[in-house]
């Protein structure tokens, strides 16, 4: 349980980096971020949720 509230803080400092040391491009993301579609969304979380997953094994496995 330690690993996930220690992930989780990583997840969040790393968002902090984003929209504390770049505002701008954090508001331009969000706009393409919007305009997207819904399968191109699917596809990058998918990819996103591998990638960790992969990620994880390594270094655990």
């Amino acid at each position: 349980m330690s690993d996930f509230i220690a992930a989780l803080g990583l997840v969040l400092v790393i968002e902090g980096l984003v929209y504390g040391g770049m505002p701008r491009l954090a508001r331009k993301l969000a706009q393409q971020v919007l305009e997207m579609p819904d399968s191109a969304l699917r596809a990058a979380g998918v990819s996103a949720m591998a990638l960790g997953v992969l990620v994880i094994w390594l270094i655990r496995g």
